[in-house]
């Protein structure tokens, strides 16, 4: 049992069940001898098997005050406490999930379970005495004791009645909501209401069957579109509490169609139960107390002003219900763990009766750190077992399998680690130093200097400039530094008109500022332009013509991608030498085609050109009336067709390397420079491929 302040004005909240958790498989040899650890001892167990194996979903108090009801999985099931006993009275499964369960008597004898599936079980004292089905899924029950009709709200339009006293469904209550996700009946007066999905509080009169008037209460608090999760009245019938998805509370008075207070929960989750706490016994007066919930914390606040009273957060969240005791300070979360958690906050009231030994064991608590799920295990993957050397103990008692790694001892893990990292202190001082040092560049003020409008290049050379010589001299030995601080030319009051008035405003498309800088724009237009219309070739590609055509055919494709690899790493290099500007050996570059050398002589680029459709870039070129075998750029199509026949063609190989492929009988068309009579031959280099029979094949044109 841990203590730990959690409000302004230094409210105690004390977690009952913040013992440590044992692991599934310690055996019950290893639980008996606990009995000596001085920290077991000292735990402290409200209500004997106040668990689940998995989850508890709901938790419900009869209206006597003598049993507890709590839902939970897996399997589902059902579990009654007796609390005059400190001990489980009995249990019982099911076949769904239970979503919600009425308590329809002062005792445990008669209860109603609302199931995942539909189902509307109603058990009595000896277990299930009647099942019957609802039309849609429910979501929320409540029962009005005055008719004995017992109300289902869920995912359609219209709140089913099922009346117990006559054993049959009523006609169900129509709603404005496509969906209903809350319900509640009023205890003072009656007053049925329904939280709709699509953010509208709407009650009904049960003894009209009709609509009494609806409100927009999540539009009234602002979150407009919000759907509404939660909705509870107060005991004096006066005032109804909705929470909507996005994490608000809001409290209206059923009188006035505006909320009174709206609470933030600030985790932007969807609110999950809301209660009202009134006790004359609280510090501080006698004001009435709102206990809202989502999935991370449960939150105390004023009714009247709003303020915080204090909070209640686990160790860890899914939060699924509270349960408040009426006139004490005790409170119950049902939650996504096996163990129900217990708190117990003497500000908000005494302890119950069937608890009352709470009362003298708050003086003898002292505020301590609550430990941890698993404190004494440590969870390792494969991996990590591996490097600390330990997986030869993979199958042995010292390693419990979970999931996808182990549990290890942590007095064995600490021990590998210090046998397999020796240097591990040395590293971590290391990092320390370097994290302070980081932490202390960043405590320093930086001022963030605005670049002006007038001659703003500049001026950005020049703060630069600046913070060069400001990080050199920061850098050289204290006292040592030789170098002067850069002049601020922003601040000086004889440059200060350079960057304020617009007639210093520097030209830099000027005759006269290109002269004085002449590589200014020139070496990025040119890099560009570069770019765009040539090609880069490696320092071998000149002579590689002339050497394939008189080697020979015995060169394989290992070879080849050898070569291109040593090409690809050259232009690599190349361009890195190019970024840094370390490049030695000259680079070689050929034009894509001579439209792109023509441009690169011109300065121009061909990018708006390329965009264009061939009709469009015909007209701009001025060849609009030309013939279809005219391309851009001067260039003439040729269409030839080779000789058939010949018994040397299928037979006979060419000495290049393409010259296998002349004997085929083929027609295409083959791009030729404006004025170019040069005849077409056989073979790469111009020269015929020779068979082994001596003939030979000429291609005409």
């Amino acid at each position: 049992m841990s203590m730990k302040v959690s409000a302004p004005d230094g409210v105690k909240v004390y977690n009952v069940t913040s013992s440590k958790t044992l692991p599934q498989w310690v055996s019950e040899k290893k639980k008996k001898s606990l009995r000596k650890d001085e920290e077991y001892r000292r735990r402290i167990e409200l209500i004997q098997d106040l668990e689940f194996p998995a989850a508890c979903h709901r938790l419900k108090l009869t209206p006597d005050g003598q049993y507890l009801y709590a839902t939970g999985i897996h399997p589902p099931r059902v579990r009654v406490y007796e609390l005059g006993q400190l001990s489980m009275k009995f249990e019982r499964h099911f076949d769904a999930e239970i979503v919600d369960f009425q308590v329809l008597s002062e005792d445990y004898s008669k209860v109603a379970f609302l199931c995942a599936d539909r189902s509307v079980h109603l058990h009595a004292r000896y277990g299930a005495h009647f099942r019957t089905r609802v039309p849609c899924f429910g979501r929320d029950m409540a029962y009005a004791p005055e008719s004995a009709d017992l109300l289902v709200a869920g995912s359609a339009p219209e709140i089913y009645r099922l009346s117990l006293s006559e054993g049959c469904f009523l006609t169900p209550l129509p709603s404005q909501s496509p969906a209903v996700n809350a319900c509640a009946v009023c205890p003072a007066h009656g007053l049925f209401a329904a939280a709709g999905e699509d953010g509208k509080l709407e009650c009904f009169d049960l003894r009209q069957r009709r609509s009494a008037g609806v409100i927009d209460a999540a539009g009234a608090a602002g979150a407009a579109g919000e759907s509404l999760t939660a909705l509870r009245f107060d005991d004096s019938g006066l005032q109804c509490a909705v929470g909507t998805t996005n994490g608000l509370v809001a409290l209206f008075d059923l009188r006035a169609s505006r909320p009174s207070i709206v609470k933030d929960h600030m985790y932007g989750a969807p609110i999950i139960d809301i209660k009202f706490h009134a006790s004359d016994s609280m510090a501080g007066g006698s004001g009435r107390k709102v206990i809202s919930a989502d999935r991370h914390i449960v939150k105390v606040w004023d009714a009247a002003s709003g303020d915080i009273f204090t909070n209640l957060q686990p160790q860890e969240p899914g939060i699924n219900d509270v349960l408040h005791w009426k006139d004490s300070g005790l409170l119950m979360l049902g939650m996504d763990a096996p163990r129900i958690q217990a708190f117990f906050v003497p500000s908000l009231g005494p302890a119950p009766r069937w608890c009352s030994f709470l009362e003298g064991l708050t003086e003898e608590l002292e505020e301590s750190a609550t430990p941890t799920l698993y404190d004494d295990y440590r969870f390792v993957t494969r991996a990590e077992l591996d490097k600390l050397g330990l997986g030869h103990l993979v199958g042995t008692p010292l390693l419990r399998a979970f999931m996808h790694g182990f549990f290890l001892h942590n007095r064995l893990w600490n021990k590998a680690r210090a046998v397999a990292q020796p240097f591990a202190y040395d590293d971590y001082r290391q990092q320390r130093i370097a994290a302070k040092l980081e932490a202390e560049r960043k405590s320093r003020i930086g001022l963030v200097r605005k670049l002006p409008k007038v001659n703003a290049s500049l001026a950005a050379k020049v703060m630069a400039l600046q913070h060069e010589t400001e990080e050199a001299n920061e850098d050289t030995a204290a006292g040592k530094s030789t170098k002067k601080p850069a002049t601020n030319l922003l601040a000086d009051d004889r440059f200060k008109a350079l960057f304020e008035n617009k007639a210093f405003t520097i030209d830099e498309q000027s005759e006269e500022y290109k002269a004085l800088h002449p590589n200014a724009d020139a070496n990025q237009r040119q890099k560009q332009l570069l770019k765009e219309h040539f090609e880069e070739l490696s320092s071998e590609e000149g002579g590689s013509e002339d050497e394939d055509d008189r080697g020979s055919d015995a060169s394989s494709m290992d070879e080849f991608a050898e070569e291109d690899g040593r090409q690809r790493k050259r232009r690599e290099t190349g361009a890195r030498a190019e970024g840094t500007g370390r490049g030695k050996e000259p680079r070689m570059y050929a034009a894509k085609d001579d439209a792109a050398a023509k441009a690169f002589k011109a300065q121009e680029s061909l990018a708006g050109m390329q965009s264009l459709p061939l009709a469009d870039r015909l007209a701009a070129a001025g060849n609009a009336g030309a013939t279809a075998r005219q391309r851009l750029g001067g260039q003439r199509e040729l269409t030839f067709t080779p000789r058939s026949g010949g018994r040397g063609t299928s037979r006979g190989r060419g000495r290049g390397r393409e010259g296998g492929r002349e004997g085929a009988s083929i027609s295409g068309r083959l791009p030729l420079f404006e004025g170019e009579k040069r005849p077409m031959r056989g073979g790469r280099s111009g020269r015929g491929g020779r068979g082994r029979g001596g003939g030979r094949k000429r291609g005409r044109h």
